[in-house]
């Protein structure tokens, strides 16, 4: 019986060893597995990363180019604000609108003007002064 028994043993062990067998295959398939899928998933990480930092580039030009159009607007307002304080203001304004309303230039003569004026009261007068003289002749 002892022989048997080293039989029984022998065949519960090889059934042991072939189930271990099994077991040590199924797990290194699934470890197979898992490196793959790991590989995979860095391989897809690694992608990622790539069009994150591709991304963030962009942001960032985008926004230095931001950063230099307000700078550019700034510049813009202070140089129209600096012009606009040299505006005439409104109380200024004011004041020149009376004195042109009290000088009304609109009445102002022209050189010519003034020539033809001169020349017509020149005649008016050298017409009366030759009246006066036949008057005084006449006398």
């Amino acid at each position: 019986m002892a022989g048997q028994e080293t039989i029984a043993t022998i065949g519960d062990t090889s059934y042991l060893i072939n189930d271990l067998n099994a077991r040590v295959r199924l797990l290194e398939e699934r470890y197979m597995q898992l490196r793959e899928n790991l590989e995979l998933i860095n391989d897809n990480m690694v992608e990622e990363q790539k069009e994150v930092l591709k991304r963030v580039k962009g942001l960032s030009e985008e926004i230095k180019k931001s950063k230099k159009d307000v700078e550019e607007l700034n510049s813009t307002i202070n140089h129209i604000i600096k012009e606009v304080s040299l505006f005439a203001r409104k109380d200024t304004l004011k004041v020149l609108e009376k004195y042109i309303n009290m000088w009304n230039p609109m009445k102002f003569t022209t050189e010519e003007d003034v020539m033809q004026i001169i020349k017509r009261e020149l005649k008016k007068s050298l017409k009366e002064f030759a009246i006066y003289e036949e008057d005084e002749e006449n006398k």
